[in-house]
């Protein structure tokens, strides 16, 4: 009940803090854009899987509203949650859970991207799912259904980012293949069927439309700026303070006070080692924690940026045993005595929570003015005449392009789509605009086109295309 209770208010914190009118974001509009029927759909790079897009067809497919995306992406969240939470039963008391799924509920990043159409909190749940279905089934060898959860958790984190998933199920794999205590042939099964299946399309869609699987993962690391060896720890410590992509990361690191959890981590795992390690469970500790470390070690140390969605999955993870933790601190009286540890327990998470808050709310206004600029620059090229079939390029073409009802187009970066000579063709029989940053200039081919100012961009029209002539009666 107390774990329902949890997955229940995490929806609603989210429809309270996070505004469901808030506008879609540049990932979320090329999401959802595959599935809409109001916008054409924008190109789909390297690096992304269908999951997103398959999750939010039910409300996508026929409304053009936000505010029905949010509430439901936010109720499902809660149910996945739930779901994650209820995976461990049997393995950890109900009290565990419940403070995991709240600790985790309660970061500002979980809060923010529950309600969007991003993959990053579902394969945090599939991963906080699927390492408890495999805690249980390892426990409860007569539990039947634990090998199809770990299936089915790790086939929802592949269908979502692929790549994501791996490096989660490493720890599993080498648990199952290489320790001989772990060696169950259905778990192996369950980890590589479920990855199969989630991946199949990605892997199916990289021959058809990418050039090869090889390429895709090519294609995809170079998007990335390069796999290799970049240390972005500090980059992802200063996207702590709000900053939903660092990219490029400078500036200074946000206030201890919206740090020093992320500091506490580390520590916070290694007591709840050693408190697993005495009361002789390792286990339930050792494996969570391993797979929360393979899943950010790619994000710390491979990618030369930052976004703090993308540590959500070690996140989840690491909840659990810190729950573990906070919850044997509270049982077991120590030196200081139960009254204070209590007491000390509650001023600290109170302090963790509120800087959470502030973090959050600092990032839903910014963001939702930002994407309010979006829809305001798409209002100002309904009113200059690029109204559907259009074509939209330049600065912030991709979610402006998707407000407006465009198709969106680049000749060059990473989500080169086109080529100039195509944007031309397309001026020339339907209304195309360019957009234009205020001090800067527009390309060669729009140099002649009207020049207007919409909002905090210069945009350029292509002329109307001129009427054909009417054919002579014979």
């Amino acid at each position: 009940m107390v774990v329902a209770a949890v997955a229940g208010a995490f929806p609603l914190a989210q429809l309270l803090l996070v505004r469901p009118a808030m506008g879609l974001g540049w990932d979320e509009s090329v999401y959802v854009s595959q599935v809409a029927s109001h916008a054409p759909a924008s190109f789909f790079s390297a690096p992304r899987a269908r999951g997103v897009p398959l999750l939010v067809a039910p409300v996508a497919a026929w409304s053009s509203s936000t505010e029905p995306l949010r509430i439901y992406l936010a109720v499902l969240s809660g149910l996945g949650l739930f779901l994650a939470l209820r995976a461990w039963r049997q393995v950890l008391p109900a009290s565990v859970l419940a403070t995991a799924g709240a600790l985790f509920a309660t970061l500002w990043v979980t809060l923010f991207y529950g309600p969007q159409a991003m993959p990053n909190y579902w394969v945090a749940v599939g991963a906080l799912a699927g390492t408890g279905c495999f805690l249980r089934a390892r426990a409860i060898r007569t539990d039947r259904t634990a090998p199809w959860g770990l299936g089915l958790s790790v086939a929802l984190m592949a269908g979502m980012r692929p790549m994501d998933a791996v490096w989660v199920v490493l720890p599993l794999v080498v648990l199952v293949v290489c320790v001989r205590q772990w060696r169950r042939p259905a778990l192996l099964v369950a980890l590589g069927a479920g990855l199969a299946a989630g991946a199949a399309e990605w892997v199916v869609e990289a021959y058809v439309s990418y050039g090869g699987l090889a390429q895709r993962l090519s294609d995809a690391s170079r998007i990335q700026g390069g796999l290799g060896w970049n240390v972005a720890v500090g980059d992802q410590l200063r996207a702590l303070g709000g900053r939903t992509l660092c990219r490029p990361c400078t500036g200074a690191v946000p206030p201890v006070t919206e740090t020093l959890w992320w500091f506490a981590l580390p520590l916070l795992a290694a007591l709840a080692v050693g408190a697993a390690v005495r009361a002789g469970r390792p286990a339930v500790t050792l494996v969570p924690l391993a797979c929360a470390a393979s899943a950010a070690f790619p994000y710390l140390f491979l990618i030369g940026y930052a976004a703090p969605r993308f540590l959500m999955p070690a996140y989840a993870l690491l909840a659990v045993p810190v729950a573990g933790l906070v919850v044997h601190a509270v049982r077991v009286p120590g030196r200081l005595g139960r009254p204070l540890t209590v007491t000390l327990l509650v001023l600290v998470l109170a302090g963790h929570l509120t800087a959470q808050l502030v973090v959050l709310h600092n990032t839903v206004r910014r963001t939702t003015a930002a994407r309010q600029e979006w829809a305001d620059i798409a209002d100002g090229l309904h009113r200059l005449g690029v109204r559907p079939p259009c074509l939209v390029t330049g600065k912030e073409y991709v979610p402006i392009a998707f407000y407006t009802g465009c198709s969106s187009a680049a000749s060059g970066g990473h989500d080169a789509n086109t080529t100039v000579a195509g944007i031309r063709r397309t001026a020339g029989r339907l209304p195309t605009a360019v957009l234009v940053a205020p001090a800067g200039g527009p390309p060669g081919y729009a140099r002649s086109w009207p020049s207007h100012r919409v909002a905090g961009l210069r945009v350029y029209v292509a002329p109307a295309p001129a009427a054909k002539a009417p054919v002579a009666a014979r």
